[in-house]
């Protein structure tokens, strides 16, 4: 089942990047930090529109890691961390679950002084079982374990998040 459309999608990015522009409205600087493929592709799309509304600095960044081994697979971001250092980073995934993938996607910033850590998704499920809050929604979406969610923003004819 279809739950947001092209059309959807634009709508939450465009309300996503006001907001983030609105809570950090005297920072020099925001980093995006996407996660991931599909994280990143996201990163992007509100780099764009915040790149429309603001002047500000926004830089884009990715980290990369295995949700299904973050340990043993370990954590690359693509910035050097003294470049992030006393800086807002707001680490920007598709869909937040358990919340397992974006708590270890944090692990490199454990290692320096941010000034604010923030996290921005797409689709927030409710089954948390990491202690993450995601300041921004597109939606949110109180599903069962089974049910999938399938969002599909990069290489397609047309962007959509699928509920199966």
């Amino acid at each position: 089942m279809k739950i947001l459309d092209e059309r959807q999608i634009k709508q939450k990015i465009k309300r996503l990047a006001i907001q983030i522009l609105e809570n950090n409205i005297d920072e020099p600087e925001i980093i995006l930090a996407g996660i991931n493929n599909n994280g990143t592709g996201f990163a992007k799309m509100i780099h764009k529109e915040l790149a429309k509304i603001s002047d500000s600095k926004i830089t884009l960044t990715s980290i990369r890691l295995s949700p299904a081994n973050p340990i043993k697979d370990g954590v690359e971001i693509d910035i050097p961390l003294e470049d992030i250092e006393n800086k807002t980073i707001i680490i920007v995934d598709d869909v937040a679950n358990t919340g397992r993938t974006i708590f270890y996607a944090m692990k490199p910033l454990f290692s320096i002084l941010p000034k604010k850590v923030e996290v921005a998704v797409l689709v927030d499920r409710q089954h948390k079982s990491f202690p993450i809050l995601v300041d921004y929604v597109g939606i949110s979406l109180a599903t069962t374990m089974r049910e999938n969610i399938d969002v599909q923003i990069l290489k397609v004819k047309e962007k959509a998040v699928f509920l199966s």
